[in-house]
């Protein structure tokens, strides 16, 4: 099985089973809905959403058969994932984690390889590791085209941030 981490489980809320997510993942509106299966922790134990609700920058769920603060205690501090073929993505639809280690292009020169997908509050940026490493950000000012059959982005006016 293919599984894609979402978050973390960072508390419980409430008395009745709610649990705190604390999650940077992109495709939220695929995973936190009713009905979703989500698989906790190191054993990625399968628990059903029940409900969910967006509060702060938390995603709040409770899962079926738990109704009580007592019965998810365990799953505070747990990491949070869905199986893959649940997110129902298209032939061109991607994850962000899908393109680490895609190579980045400028007028076809090759600048360097994607590394890492860092979460910067507003924006998320490439960390792309080359002769000089640096950060892209991930948006239509300098994200051309992501070519998933040649694993690589195609890019505008990222030598600009060479530093």
């Amino acid at each position: 099985m293919d599984f894609v981490y979402v978050g973390k489980i960072v508390n419980t809320h409430g008395i009745k089973g709610e649990l705190r997510i604390k999650s940077d993942f992109e495709r939220k509106e695929l995973v936190f809905k009713e009905g979703v299966t989500l698989y906790i922790g190191k054993g990625f134990v399968p628990e059903k959403i029940t409900s969910y609700r967006k509060h702060k920058d938390y995603d709040m769920v409770t899962f079926l058969g738990y109704d009580n603060i007592n019965q998810v205690l365990n799953y505070k501090q747990m990491d949070v994932h869905v199986q893959r073929e649940d997110l129902k993505l298209g032939s061109n639809d991607y994850l962000l984690q899908d393109i680490i280690g895609f190579n980045v292009l400028e007028n076809g020169e090759t600048l360097g390889k994607v590394k890492e997908i860092v979460y910067n509050g507003s924006s998320i940026l490439l960390y792309v590791e080359a002769e000089k490493n640096f950060y892209i950000p991930y948006n239509d000012e300098y994200i051309k085209k992501v070519n998933l059959k040649e694993k690589n982005i195609e890019v505008y006016n990222a030598k600009d941030l060479i530093i």
